[in-house]
């Protein structure tokens, strides 16, 4: 079983938390603007890489906060995990948190939801 390090609870076991998929995806603020093509990219085309990734988790059945953890594709290790807001992104974090504050910076035309 995989340990993963929550940012507020410490490490836990893998079950306790929830996969939001890849960080960093932008959504667009007028998806009604975009062509098919152009959305689907936006629903379904994701990097996959080999090596180090960044990615959305939830600690489901914990604190429920949602965080950005840096994880090796190949051996599953992960890397660092910190607090989405904290981490140079731009969007939502998700979590149960008491700031109320969207993220959204407003001069990208774009924002950030986990997946």
């Amino acid at each position: 079983m995989l340990r993963i390090e929550c940012p507020w609870c410490g490490k836990r076991d893998e079950g306790e938390f929830s996969y939001g998929g890849e960080a960093d995806i932008k959504r667009p603020l007028a998806p009604d603007d975009l062509s098919d093509a152009e959305w689907a990219d936006y629903l379904f085309m994701r990097t996959n890489p080999k090596g180090a990734h960044r990615e959305l988790w939830n600690h489901a059945h914990g604190c429920r906060r949602w965080f950005v953890a840096e994880r090796d594709t190949v051996t599953y290790r992960f890397l660092d995990s910190r607090d989405s807001r904290d981490s140079g992104d731009s969007g939502d974090s998700g979590d149960s948190g008491d700031s109320g504050d969207s993220g959204d910076s407003g001069d990208s035309g774009e924002v950030e939801v986990p997946a």
